[in-house]
């Protein structure tokens, strides 16, 4: 990621892409049967545990939002099927929520997924939900589903250690995707500080759009590399004027959408008043330019690039998914205008 980093943060960045590189995501979906589900790399998830990863946001571990910025770019850019955004967001979250089962989250021996849902009211103390709940990632890893929302008179959480998952099939070959289907009242719920389910919200949209930037940084570097070695005519494509502007429009795509998305979330670290603002805009811009970088990369490979052996198609996939999921384009900008008009 081409932004301003501290010392430390390069050095976490060079690590995991060094780890990822050792363990290539690409190459470990490619040796499943062809009727596999896509399941999180154990390795992955032990090596996140070990090092600390998961409890990044917690207070013990006094991470912030850009530290994790960090992570989630450097897996987007590899396709790791490891949702180590989301895993730490559900960390912090039973952390806040005050849940018995926060530490052994934190420490990897066990794993929650984070499900917002859109509807509640609560009556006599009883929760009901209504609407269906927010797609959820690698939701068949899963041992606990952490479930925020808002009512009338606040916030809520309450957990879920089995629930019926609607697998949901998307374009998205690297990770599987579900919704939770619940039945009945929910007795068992924690109010949550006001704000919690905004934070929360507006953390995973800046990281789905961070994980996008991260892929699509991935795509300008394979066609700049392919650009300059396959050959027309005697020559590089990369040296005709087309092939170049679709790259340099690449490449102020991708740089773009990074600094945007570090910014957002500089802003989810900050005291919160243009965090709203910030995150909408961020994933707004940074899902539109992701899938801009993923048309470009296909025009300049071509054909090539709708085979399966080539990688192309499985970013393109990823993009595409990241794009429709915590808030698409259109919902980003539609957020950002009745902000601007209010």
């Amino acid at each position: 990621m081409d932004v301003d980093m501290t010392p430390e943060q390069e050095q976490l960045a060079a690590a995991e892409a060094a780890w990822l590189e050792r363990h290539d995501p690409v190459a470990r979906l490619r040796g499943l049967p062809d009727d596999a589900a896509m399941t999180i790399d154990s390795d992955a998830f032990n090596h996140a545990a070990e090092s600390g990863l998961l409890a990044l946001l917690t207070a013990d571990m006094g991470g912030t939002q850009t530290d994790l910025a960090v992570l989630t770019e450097v897996h987007g850019r590899a396709a790791s099927s490891l949702p180590i955004a989301d895993l730490a967001i559900g960390s912090w979250l039973m952390a806040i929520a005050e849940h018995p089962d926060a530490e052994s989250v934190a420490e990897g021996r066990a794993r929650v997924g984070v499900v917002r849902w859109p509807e509640a009211t609560v009556k006599d103390g009883v929760l009901h939900l209504q609407g269906e709940s927010s797609p959820v990632v690698m939701p068949l890893d899963m041992e606990h589903f952490l479930i925020i929302g808002e009512h009338a008179d606040g916030e809520f959480a309450t957990s879920v250690s089995s629930a019926d998952v609607r697998v949901l099939k998307t374009l998205d070959l690297t990770r599987s995707w579900g919704r939770l289907d619940l039945g009945g009242p929910v007795t068992d719920w924690t109010a949550l500080p006001t704000g919690t389910v905004a934070h929360a919200r507006d953390a995973l949209a800046v990281h789905r759009a961070l994980d996008s930037a991260g892929a699509a940084a991935r795509l300008l570097s394979m066609t700049v590399n392919y650009a300059g070695q396959r050959e027309q005519f005697g020559v590089p494509i990369g040296s005709f004027q087309a092939v170049k502007h679709h790259c340099a429009d690449m490449a102020l795509f991708v740089e773009a959408a990074q600094s945007i998305c570090w910014s957002a979330a500089g802003a989810l670290d900050g005291d919160g008043k243009d965090a709203r603002r910030t995150a909408a805009a961020a994933a707004a811009y940074a899902k539109f330019a992701a899938s801009r970088v993923a048309g470009l990369a296909q025009q300049v490979h071509g054909g090539i690039g709708f085979t399966w052996e080539h990688d192309l198609h499985l970013l393109l996939r990823r993009i595409k998914v990241n794009e429709a999921f915590d808030g698409t384009v259109a919902a980003h900008r539609a957020s950002l205008l009745a902000d601007s008009i209010s």
